[in-house]
């Protein structure tokens, strides 16, 4: 299906609550789209503080706002469907079924002036790989070694065959430094000063308050970026940020919840763009501690929470509730898992009595503080506790919360949180379910079928051959409740009507590629 940004009426409103649509702007009366031009600052709201504007280092999905205008990636993704197209890498292919040679764009720099070449790139491989505070090694478990085999060409030897390499290289593990910053910065570490090779180039950082961009005028596509550079507002009321744009303090707003839509509806200064994407709310266990460690006490969880409920109060209903990692739309779904844990609070309690959870004991889950957030934290207290769990939910800021759990602390037994999606269901699956990935919030190992049947679903570039394998690895994740999910939140962008040519995407993660902006 064609993205398309369009001024919709109530019944295409409706159609798209049932995944019929993508991509339509709400409001407004219909107008001839002008000619792009460059010039101006877009002005962004953005929910949070990053965790880090080093690709290699950060572990928070938010991240991804502010990284995708540094860095440009390996491979980029097509906006609708998330098939892997060329990006600095202008080629690629598999010579066999382990060897993955990627032919480098020539002429483009990193924002400090050196060159991107083969070699800049062997580098970015090597450090993402092996750099002990690297959380993106496991995007890369299947990568032995990497040479430079041209001026501007590399080659990855396999250890096993990964038709998601292409897919994965549009991602973190494909964003590209400097490796002159990276020397050059203390300890190399980014986090504070970012070098990429992107459209636009740091400028600065006032920790939780603003980040600066500004147009990179060597930027290897033409006539891109239109604007002169994105000034992102870190302001963490949604509320608060939705009426910065309202007022025209700020042109755009995304990722916003469901319950704003009726707010900004009510302007005649906004529209809206939305469509579906693979972010999912979920809660995050730790099964190597307990409860979580009881498989009995994980499968109470998900039998013991009615998702359909859950989506009407939380999400206004623009959601899709989240029986597995992959929604509906995905070609890798699966309706058999997705019918495990349709919701049975008698057998939630049934395995309880079995696991020996005296009634009423309270499991403490880490969260966010903003309002959306303790909205789902009340719902699922009041649906839990029906099947006598008492939830307590421990509040902090994005990057701190993410931070303790998979961090180095491992503070917590869960985490209610979104997982953002990845262009590659095995990139999903690799990071949140193999023993060593960040997301596997204990490290702690799961059965060897699992793991072999992720690298299965990687093993062949024949659709149904990983469909099969998919089939068989979601199977697994949810017969092990090794993750609760809850419901697949549809993008939601708010903007003034000055900004023209912006697109939704599956991931629901904004880019800017199109997007000017009028006089």
């Amino acid at each position: 299906m064609t993205t398309k940004a369009i001024w919709t009426t109530r019944r295409e409103a409706m159609a798209l609550l049932s995944g019929a649509v993508a991509g339509v702007a709400l409001g407004g009366d219909a107008r001839a789209q002008a000619a792009p031009k460059r010039g101006g600052i877009l002005r962004v709201s953005a929910f949070t503080n990053p965790s880090s504007l080093d690709p290699a280092t950060g572990g928070a999905g938010s991240d991804h706002a502010f990284l995708f205008t540094m860095y440009d990636t390996l491979t980029e993704w097509d906006f609708d469907t998330l098939k892997p197209r060329p990006g600095l890498a202008e080629s690629w292919s598999f010579t066999d079924p382990t060897t993955f040679v990627l032919n480098i764009r020539p002429g483009v720099t990193f924002h400090d002036g050196t060159p991107l070449d083969a070699e800049a790139v062997k580098f970015n491989f090597e450090r993402n790989k092996t750099d002990p505070k690297s959380n993106i090694k496991a995007d890369l478990a299947t990568m032995a070694s990497v040479a430079v085999t041209g001026p501007m060409q590399v080659t990855l030897k396999l250890n096993t065959p990964d038709a998601a390499m292409p897919g994965i290289l549009s991602d973190r593990a494909g964003m590209m430094v400097s490796p002159a910053a990276v020397k050059a910065s203390a300890a190399g570490n980014l986090t504070r000063t970012p070098v990429g090779a992107g459209a636009y180039a740091f400028v600065s950082w006032a920790d939780g308050e603003r980040i600066v961009v500004k147009r990179n005028e060597k930027y290897w596509k033409a006539n891109r970026p239109y604007p002169d550079g994105i000034e992102f507002a870190i302001i963490p009321e949604l509320t608060t940020g939705v009426r910065s744009v309202t007022a025209g303090q700020n042109d755009l707003i995304y990722q916003l919840p469901p319950r704003q839509k009726v707010v900004v509806d009510r302007s005649n200064t906004l529209k809206v763009v939305n469509g579906p994407t693979l972010y999912v709310f979920q809660i995050f266990l730790n099964w190597a501690k307990p409860p979580f460690d009881d498989i009995r006490i994980r499968k109470a969880i998900n039998f013991g929470i009615d998702r359909e409920a859950f989506v009407k109060a939380s999400l206004a209903g623009l959601a899709e509730p989240a029986y597995m990692n992959l929604p509906k739309s995905h070609w890798a779904y699966d309706k058999s898992v997705a019918g495990l844990y349709s919701y049975d609070p008698d057998k939630a309690r049934k395995l309880l009595a079995e696991a020996g959870f005296k009634e009423g004991t309270t499991i403490e889950i880490g969260s966010y503080p903003d309002q959306d957030s303790v909205q789902r934290q009340e719902i699922l207290i009041e649906q839990l506790r029906k099947v006598g769990i008492g939830l307590r939910f421990i509040n902090a800021p994005v990057a701190e919360a993410a931070g303790a759990f998979f961090g180095a602390e491992k503070r917590g037994s869960g985490l209610l949180a979104a997982w953002t999606g990845r262009p590659d269901p095995s990139l999903t699956y690799a990071l949140m379910f193999t023993k060593d990935a960040y997301f596997n919030g204990g490290r702690a190992p799961v059965p060897p079928e699992l793991e072999a049947a992720i690298k299965e679903s990687r093993a062949s570039e024949d659709i149904e051959i990983r469909r099969k394998a998919f089939a068989t690895v979601q199977r697994l994740v949810m017969d092990n409740a090794f993750v609760v999910p809850l419901a697949f939140q549809y993008e939601l962008v708010a903007m003034n009507k000055k900004v023209q040519g912006y697109r939704p995407n599956l991931l629901g993660k904004p880019k800017y590629d199109d997007v000017w902006l009028e006089s």
